[in-house]
């Protein structure tokens, strides 16, 4: 594509995802979605200048991080505490710190992420992967951000406690698969080889997998906040979704499995057996 069409693409993430933080009626929430993309634009300068993107996903982990306790902070200051948006903040603390901390040092180990060979090299596709960064973020956690940012706060009752345990359920997923696979790869005997045992002879990502179900406990932890025009926050969720099977996660990694192991018969036999995503039950 043209560099114009970038631009484009850019301007039209921006444009969109400011558009939804209007919508859910959160002066706080509007702030602090422009707040990610500032963040964005400003990592982009020195990141382009010295062609590397190692510090891309620890951006993005602060950029969670700064988001839910601007909210929390001010939450707090205009409402009082709330026992629930501790406890939200605090879950999407945790995941982004484990998140963010694991995907650093891989890349910092491995010396380059894969992804951005090409884009890198290019101002303006480099531009809209930033832009793409800062909606991101906004759009994972814009349900979580209204649910905080909302006079009453986070609601406690028995669909926030069962959104309480998914959360644990899929963050132990995605920690276990990375352990996993981690272990699997520290082998030197695996350097060229795909993982079959754990959790990925169940999924081809499960990961992905935990992270999908993640987000979604924090929609239904932040259900019973929200109301009218909030709930186009409940966005969240089906954009994480799309975003990891679609866009940047599970799409690619298949592709680059097939270029790899396409023709190889143990790998064919691997993906007729294992789901791409979502474990068989029966």
């Amino acid at each position: 594509m043209k560099w114009y069409s970038y631009v484009f693409l850019s301007l039209a993430a921006f444009l969109l995802t400011m558009g939804i933080a209007y919508a859910v009626g959160s002066r706080l929430v509007f702030i602090a979605v422009l707040l990610a993309f500032l963040i964005s634009w400003i990592a982009y300068i020195p990141a382009y200048l010295f062609q590397t993107e190692k510090f891309y996903d620890l951006t993005g982990s602060i950029k969670y991080l700064l988001l839910t306790w601007f909210i929390y902070t001010l939450s707090y200051e205009f409402y009082g505490f709330n026992i629930g948006n501790l406890i939200l903040a605090t879950l999407i603390s945790m995941w982004t710190l484990r998140l963010g901390s694991f995907l650093f040092m891989r890349i910092h180990k491995d010396g380059e992420d894969k992804r951005f060979r090409t884009i890198k090299t290019s101002a303006s596709q480099f531009f809209l992967t930033w832009t793409l960064s800062g909606m991101w973020v906004s759009l994972c956690s814009i349900c979580a951000l209204t649910a905080i940012a909302n006079p009453f706060g986070v609601t406690l009752n028995l669909i926030t406690y069962i959104g309480i345990g998914l959360f644990f359920l899929g963050f132990a997923i995605e920690v276990i698969a990375d352990q996993q696979k981690t272990a699997f790869r520290a082998i030197s005997e695996n350097k060229n080889r795909f993982i079959t045992s754990g959790l990925w002879a169940k999924s081809r990502h499960p990961n992905y997998l935990g992270e999908i179900i993640l987000w979604f406990a924090i929609a239904v932890i932040s259900f019973s906040s929200l109301s009218g025009t909030q709930y186009i926050a409940l966005i969240s969720p089906i954009f994480t979704y799309l975003l990891l099977v679609y866009v940047s996660g599970v799409r690619m990694l298949e592709d680059r499995a097939n270029t790899k192991w396409g023709n190889e018969p143990e790998y064919q036999e691997y993906k007729s057996k294992t789901p791409v995503l979502f474990v068989k039950i029966f």
